[in-house]
């Protein structure tokens, strides 16, 4: 699949893979597609970025984003899905529940980041939680022979971290917040730091030595930057 990833503003990390950083808090929205469906990871914070997403999308695809996956429950991440009527949202086990009765906090937590008021009232009001809750790893088929990998693969960064895994040469992990090049890796208080280090070494399991790691905020890394980051929070938290 030729896309011309680059004149939208994103990255192409792969044959029909690519990724966009977006303004602000350089968080990454990362788009795969198959023949058949094609597959966003975050949706950004505001609904007028979900919207600026889906479009380039369809500009760069010539169809619609089919499926969603949502890498963990931040506003950084969720507030866009909103725009993408009629896609399959997926998300780690307990999303759906934390999300439904998590609006208000999740808007305060927007608007404690600086999040406009009124683009946060308008994106939680319009909450999407995911229809497709993902206790292990899923598997979904794009069409044309691409399989993608939801991997629930938390607690890490937050209670509930999905990491997606796309084949090909080369692997791509798309990582979430898991990972981050971009500054350290933030731990709020919904983080499980005895637990993260043990999400990174799943991470690399599933990538392999050779694999593309795609952060939720930076520039994409290879193992032995995930390996280092796994490190440092073992120490940082006192944990093995």
């Amino acid at each position: 699949m030729d896309v011309s990833w680059e004149d939208f503003g994103w990255e192409r990390l792969g044959d029909g893979t690519g990724r966009r950083r977006l303004p602000r808090w350089d968080a990454t929205a990362a788009l795969v597609a198959g023949a058949d469906g094609a597959l966003l990871y975050d949706t950004g914070s505001t609904l007028r970025e979900g919207a600026e997403l889906r479009a380039q999308a369809e500009g760069l695809l010539g169809r619609r984003v089919t499926h969603i996956a949502l890498s963990h429950p931040h506003f950084d991440h969720v507030l866009g899905t909103a725009a993408f009527a009629g896609a399959e949202v997926y998300g780690a086990v307990g999303t759906a529940e934390l999300l439904s009765r998590g609006a208000a906090e999740l808007r305060a937590d927007a608007l404690r980041h600086g999040l406009d008021e009124q683009d946060a009232t308008a994106a939680t009001d319009a909450l999407v939680v995911p229809r497709h809750q993902v206790s292990g790893d899923w598997t979904l088929d794009l069409g044309g022979g691409l399989q993608v990998l939801l991997a629930n693969v938390g607690p890490g960064h937050s209670g509930h971290d999905l990491a997606v895994l796309v084949p090909g040469s080369p692997v791509v992990v798309l990582c979430g917040d898991l990972v981050e090049e971009s500054g350290e890796p933030q731990a709020g208080p919904d983080a499980v730091p005895a637990r993260w280090p043990a999400a990174l070494d799943r991470l690399l399991e599933l990538g392999g030595e050779d694999a593309l790691y795609v952060p939720g905020h930076g520039a994409v890394v290879d193992a032995a930057f995930v390996r280092a980051q796994r490190a440092r929070l073992a120490d940082r938290f006192g944990v093995s």
